[in-house]
């Protein structure tokens, strides 16, 4: 290990480690605009000079780009390098606008503090200063080009890091400009971190604009919880009310950056609409009396038709806390549930997942990052997990290669393989490629029940056979890889395809490779849900037992079934036979006009708690605000109300687990610490594997992981490993499936009126070869029939897709649930050109 001294510090690093890293190690922090650990060094911008006394470098030089070497002696307060470093803060500052007090930059500018730490305080250059004109970049970027010092940072991210196009580096000389070739909505959903990267104010956050500098703010650690991987974050608050969001270091998950789903899908928290008082049949009452009728209610219905004839539905969004508190009712009281799964077929993908994730295989997503080969089965990530995208970019520029088996139209800012076909086929493809991988001595060493299941799969298909040329190539990069990392996602595919996933992992790590297994899931804390949700009924089968009169009432925490039951008829139908309907939430549901009682809950922001994210790490959110209603709805901009209260307005919404434990009857005058502390500790109690919850104040920031491996018996190995078979195709038959975007889809985000200026308009993929049999033209616009309703729908056209299937999203504007299961089977005669005049 090089051995070096800095400013008469002496330090041992890493090879390979910059000088300016080892300085800050140190605790040293040398200047810098253009350097940035993800981006890496480029010189450009030459305050990060130092002087080298001793070593292979003499001089002043560019920490940046200097690896640090044994014998080096480095100053960074020479007084040589100090006057270097002056002079180029005021080659920068030639042209700077001086417009600090209206720059939303001001306050956490590098260029103003290494302004201000140079001591340059006087323009000696008289001359006219250069401008731009600046660009209309989006709804969230807002550009200002005259503050510009041509660090690259945004180019660097944009083009290099993330793989966009759209904006770079035009012109030459003092004329650099960073922008698009013409003004426009940023291609990249991750736009949003130029306004972290950029070291002035030329990228700034448009939603937070004016509203504050950063010493205004409460700055909290918190979670994203928009979609599984649960990226760190850092969220800004004033009067009551978060103001921005933005990405926080993680190094285990999401690095420097976040995706802008999750940077800007945070406006839930202070919607006008977001419902904050307790209601009985829609009218507004107290906390007491509305806990109190809920509890009669359903103590009445259990004494009458017994404790089953009341049903809990939870949430993947619920924090663990949440989760676990009705996890406790439902046995308490022996209710049904809590349920999280709309099918059977969810339900066996997620705790397929959760207990095929044991720690030799479970990676985060700085180890898919180092993969040299990533098979990505029945995955989308830019549309089910943004930031999965930034991880494969950086494993394919450092040479990974990426395949798709998916039917979707797979759309990434780098080449890869795709193989395209319809989710029935998928686990057929998956076992083929499987048999051509592993070698004959794995094979020996297979048990009986596996080499049978082995032998079985077919040498031979029409499909295997039409991708032959494409399949031997993966397959024969699989066996020359060393690293890799198996992405398996648990929405389109079949219930045997997480499993035979998690098993081609195994036989490859059993050839000597490094293998990882990385599951998507869907949502937040999806992960937790599986492990305490044990052998309760799907939401499909509460529902039939409704229907017949079994079940008479339901609870419904965190849970909106309007956005995501496939068949929206029968839900209303069915929820009108119940005697009681009672729901929490902290959102705007469609389910609080049918509720008899609601109770208003409180957000991540409010509440805190843990989440478990889809590698099985347990995460911490802290508490950021003690919710109320913010000032900013009921001030129009002008100061608050001068009148004091005894309580925040609005503040009666409580944390769902508070709920949960007052609606048990337990003692609710217990402090909310003290009612959580409970609530954990029954849930290690319950499950060893929570065993590992460190206390609150020693909780490390990246989380800890869990893997309960078998520990979750739900169905046999044996039983799920089934040869695939296909069924038979006909050319009349088509197959839908519905489907997340990365805008439009995802129940938080949606809410965010800024998010949903970038939305996509609601259109059905279709591969040029179907569309060309039904006569169907790009734009077109379709009625889809389906037994239990129609969708009307513009028509995307694409090769880049399975023939024979449908891909329709799951768009807040678009009603999808009238076509009765998120997966189904139509005839082309079921699909009809109709004109826009024409009612469906």
């Amino acid at each position: 290990m090089p051995k070096l001294i800095i400013d008469n510090q002496e330090i041992d690093v890493q090879p390979g480690t910059k000088v300016i890293d080892a300085a800050e190690q140190l605790g040293i922090m040398i200047p810098r605009f253009c350097y940035h650990p993800a981006l890496g060094s480029v010189g450009a911008c030459r305050v990060c000079a130092v002087k080298f006394l001793q070593g292979p470098f003499k001089g002043v030089q560019m920490s940046c780009m200097i690896d640090a070497k044994d014998g080096m002696v480095v100053s960074t307060t020479d007084e040589e390098a100090v006057d270097f470093r002056k002079y180029v803060i005021e080659w920068l500052m030639l042209h700077h606008p001086h417009d600090c007090p209206v720059c939303d930059e001001g306050g956490h500018c590098l260029l103003q503090d290494m302004t201000v730490a140079g001591g340059h305080g006087l323009r000696r250059y008289q001359g006219k200063k250069r401008t731009h004109h600046d660009q209309h970049l989006g709804p969230l970027v807002q550009h200002e080009m005259n503050r510009c010092i041509q660090c690259y940072r945004c180019s660097r991210f944009y083009q290099k890091f993330s793989g966009y196009r759209d904006l770079g580096v035009l012109q030459i000389g003092e004329r650099v400009y960073f922008g698009r070739y013409q003004a426009g909505t940023l291609e990249s959903p991750f736009s949003g971190n130029l306004i972290d990267i950029c070291p002035t104010g030329v990228y700034t956050d448009k939603p937070s604009r004016f509203i504050g500098r950063r010493w205004d703010y409460e700055r909290t650690p918190s979670l994203c919880i928009n979609c599984s991987l649960g990226c760190h974050t850092v969220v800004s608050t004033r009067y009551r009310e978060i103001v921005r969001q933005e990405a926080r270091f993680s190094e285990a998950v999401n690095g420097h950056f976040i995706c802008d789903r999750g940077r800007y899908g945070f406006f839930y928290a202070s919607q006008e609409k977001r419902p904050r008082y307790a209601q009985i049949n829609g009218n507004e009452v107290s906390w007491e009396k509305s806990i109190q009728t809920a509890r009669d209610q359903l103590n009445r219905i259990s004494q009458e038709s017994g404790p089953g004839a009341v049903a809990s539905v939870g949430s993947v969004r619920s924090s663990l806390e949440t989760q676990a508190a009705l996890s406790r009712l439902c046995q308490k009281k022996g209710w049904q549930g809590p349920v999280y799964w709309i099918d059977h077929g969810q339900e066996m993908n997620v705790k397929t997942a959760a207990a095929e994730l044991a720690d030799e295989l479970a990676v985060s997503l700085r180890d898919v990052e180092q993969a040299d080969y990533i098979l990505a089965v029945g995955a989308d990530p830019v549309n089910e997990a943004p930031m999965l995208v930034l991880a494969l970019r950086q494993a394919q520029r450092m040479g990974a290669k990426v395949c798709f088996l998916d039917p979707r139209p797979i759309g990434l800012p780098f080449s890869f393989q795709h193989i395209s076909v319809a989710p029935q086929a998928m686990d057929l493809i998956l076992a083929h490629l499987l048999k051509e991988t592993i070698d004959q001595d794995t094979i020996k060493g297979l048990e009986p029940h596996e080499k049978k299941i082995f032998d079985a799969i077919p040498n031979n298909s029409h499909l295997v056979s039409s991708n032959q040329k494409l399949l031997n190539a993966v397959a024969n990069d699989i066996r020359l890889s060393q690293r890799l990392v198996i992405v398996c996602g648990t929405d389109v595919v079949s219930e045997t395809i997480p499993e035979r996933a998690a098993y081609f992992a195994r036989l490859l790590a059993k050839m000597g490779k490094q293998v990882g297994l990385f599951y998507l899931l869907p949502g937040a804390n999806a992960f937790g849900a599986a492990l305490l949700s044990d052998d309760a009924p799907t939401f499909g089968r509460i529902l039939d037992e409704i229907e017949a009169g079994l079940v008479r009432a339901l609870v419904l925490v965190e849970n909106d079934p309007y956005g995501y039951y496939p068949d929206r008829p029968r839900l209303e139908r069915v929820l009108q036979q119940l005697d009681l309907l009672l729901v929490m939430d902290y959102l705007d549901v469609r389910t609080i006009q049918d509720a008899d009682v609601f109770l208003p809950t409180l957000t991540l922001y409010e509440a805190g708690g843990f989440f478990v994210n889809q590698e099985g790490r347990i995460q911490k959110a802290s508490i950021a605000y003690q919710g109320g209603h913010p000032i900013s709805q009921f001030s129009n901009g002008n100061h608050p109300p001068r009148s004091f209260r005894n309580q925040i307005p609005g503040k009666e919404a409580q944390p769902a687990w508070q709920a949960l434990i007052e609606l048990a009857n337990e003692n609710s005058a217990t402090p909310k610490q003290g009612v959580r502390a409970d609530i954990l500790a029954w849930l290690v109690k319950t499950h060893p594997l929570f065993s590992k919850l460190p206390p609150d104040n020693a909780f490390p920031s990246d989380g800890i992981r869990i893997n309960p491996g078998k520990d979750i018996h739900f169905r046999s190995a044996a039983d799920r490993l089934v040869v695939p078979t296909l069924a038979s195709e006909s050319a009349d038959q088509m197959e839908l499936i519905t489907v997340d975007w990365t805008f439009g889809t995802e129940e938080l985000s949606t809410r965010s009126p800024h998010l949903r200026k970038m939305e996509s308009k609601p259109c059905v993929f279709m591969h040029s070869n179907d569309a060309a049999q039904l006569d169907i033209s790009e734009g077109d616009k379709v009625a889809v029939r389906s037994d239990t309703g129609i969708v009307s729908i513009h028509v995307t056209i694409t090769d880049n897709m399975a023939p024979g299937v449908l891909i329709i999203p799951r768009h807040q504007r678009l009603d999808w649930q009238h076509l009765g299961a998120s997966k189904i089977t139509v005839s082309k005669d079921q699909i009809r050109k109709i004109r826009e005049e024409e009612p469906c």
